[in-house]
């Protein structure tokens, strides 16, 4: 049985940068930069402008990826594409990513399947899983693993969403998924989800138990409340079941693998909240030169956030061939989940 290595990292955020103070400024929400940064870490996230769409983010972030593999298009088996906000509710992002990779235009036309991930904030590391076991099973030799956002499109940018909206970002990250011989890459996997608090951090905008699922008016159009249109958040349960679920999580993997955190190279946490990350590492006694961070630039770009940390580690020499790394996340659902890599 083959093992299954990440072979290539990309990331890709766009230009346009919103600091806390733009929010003050710019969209008029009653706020301040201290207030976000200490209760968030937060200092500015990342706006794609209008029209470019979540596939198109992955896609930047995919090209990436594959140089840096020093593969192509032509070379991958499967795609899996993770995100919250999808450019339609169907079809998925993955396919119109394929799409702009233009597989069916190729002399010899590669139509690769392409799996689309919904599992929020702990999506990278369900599609990292996932394409390491359909590797491992010897069913592809790579894989395009993609987690990718465009928050900005469905954020409440006022005053009265200002506690949800002042902590995301868009951005795409991505990784390629290889079999190799060698005896390297995934150590151990895990993954969690408690759906009794599906609905403590959600957005029902396609509440389809509802005919129709979206209200509409005398004239046949549309009609959503912001209770609805917008993500809502109990923020003390998450923040409670976050710090809970990572550290079990986290200390699984290492179990399994007889080893403690400190024998850790680098973790890549989750980019939710700086606070609960702290939290985390104190607790489990981890020194600041082993834990990535990026939320301060970039916000929360939930299933973006562990690769696109990958790609900038490796960029920057800190993520190096045989370092032990751990990824860590939590997100809706609740799910969870975390990886041990032999880099």
């Amino acid at each position: 049985m083959p093992n299954a290595y990440i072979s290539g990292t990309g990331y890709y955020v766009p230009p346009t940068i919103v600091t806390n103070d733009d929010l003050v400024e710019t969209y008029g929400v009653e706020t301040s930069h201290e207030w976000i940064v200490k209760r968030t870490g937060i200092e500015a996230r990342r706006f794609a402008e209008d029209g470019v769409g979540t596939a198109e983010l992955g896609f930047e972030a995919a090209k990436d990826a594959l140089a840096s593999a020093g593969l192509t298009i032509s070379d991958i088996d499967m795609i899996v594409f993770a995100t919250l906000s999808p450019d339609y509710a169907f079809p998925g992002s993955g396919v119109l990513m394929q799409r702009m990779f233009k597989v069916a235009e190729l002399e010899t036309p590669k139509f690769i399947p392409a799996l689309d991930v919904r599992n929020q904030c702990s999506g990278f590391l369900y599609g990292l899983a996932t394409a390491s076991s359909m590797v491992q099973s010897g069913g592809c030799k790579h894989v395009l693993l993609v987690g990718a956002e465009k928050h900005s499109a469905a954020l409440d940018i006022t005053t009265r969403g200002r506690t949800v909206s002042s902590l995301f970002g868009d951005g795409a990250g991505a990784v390629v998924v290889s079999a190799t011989d060698e005896d390297r890459g995934m150590r151990k996997w895990t993954l969690g989800a408690d759906g009794r608090h599906a609905e403590e951090l959600c957005q029902k905008v396609w509440d389809t138990s509802k005919r129709p699922f979206i209200t509409l008016d005398e004239n046949g159009n549309g009609i959503v409340p912001p209770e609805d249109m917008f993500a809502n958040m109990n923020g003390r349960l998450v923040f409670k079941n976050a710090v809970e679920k990572m550290i079990v999580a986290l200390w699984e993997i290492c179990s399994d693998q007889g080893i403690g955190p400190n024998d850790i190279d680098m973790l890549f946490f989750h980019q939710a909240n700086m606070r609960i990350n702290q939290y985390v590492q104190k607790q489990l006694g981890l020194p600041d030169e082993k834990v990535m961070h990026n939320i301060d630039r970039y916000g929360n770009t939930t299933a973006a956030t562990i690769p696109i940390l990958l790609a900038e580690a490796e960029r920057d020499g800190k993520l190096k061939p045989g370092m032990k790394v751990a990824m860590v996340a939590f997100g809706s659902g609740f799910t969870w989940g975390a990886a041990l890599v032999d880099w």
